[in-house]
């Protein structure tokens, strides 16, 4: 199961609905809650930098995600997937999402977009074997998500004396 604070889906929705007719996209961060929760912390977004039809097909910048690779580097967050809209098309992955889908541990988000809204969204992740999505829970919390501090910094408490 995937834990999405309803805060951070507003922003993977709204990215959505301004794309239209393009696919948005980026990524997620988080951590992992044993024994299978996913917990997302973070919904960065990424300009589509898909070189061709980007009303069908999306790409992560690489800029973003080594920026965000560098920045997590040794703390308690990391990549857990992405998301994209799928405008005019349902909330499941396409056989293009399959052919891109190298990294298994990775969660997809998919946003259906018909006529400009956002009507749903879905989270997959590949199988064992890696030639098909399966779906996963994906549920919306009150939570709100606050940045996550590496042990070695100081609270806010701990700063405002300083």
């Amino acid at each position: 199961m995937i834990l999405l604070p309803r805060p951070l889906l507003k922003t993977i929705v709204d990215a959505a609905e301004s794309a239209y007719p393009e696919e948005s996209c980026g990524l997620l961060v988080g951590y992992a809650e044993p024994p299978q929760d996913l917990i997302v912390t973070r919904a960065e977004i990424s300009p589509n930098v898909v070189e061709d039809n980007a009303t069908e097909h999306f790409e992560v910048s690489p800029k973003l995600r080594l920026e965000l690779m560098r920045t997590l580097n040794g703390g308690p967050e990391r990549i857990i997937g992405h998301f994209h809209s799928h405008p005019d098309h349902p909330a499941q992955p396409s056989l293009r999402d399959l052919e891109r889908a190298w990294e298994p541990e990775m969660v997809w988000l998919i946003t259906a977009v018909l006529d400009g809204q956002a009507i749903q969204t879905t989270a997959h992740v590949l199988d064992n074997e890696a030639r098909q999505f399966r779906e996963i829970g994906l549920r919306t919390t009150d939570w709100q998500p606050y940045p996550v501090r590496a042990a070695d910094e100081p609270s806010e408490d701990e700063t405002r004396d300083l």
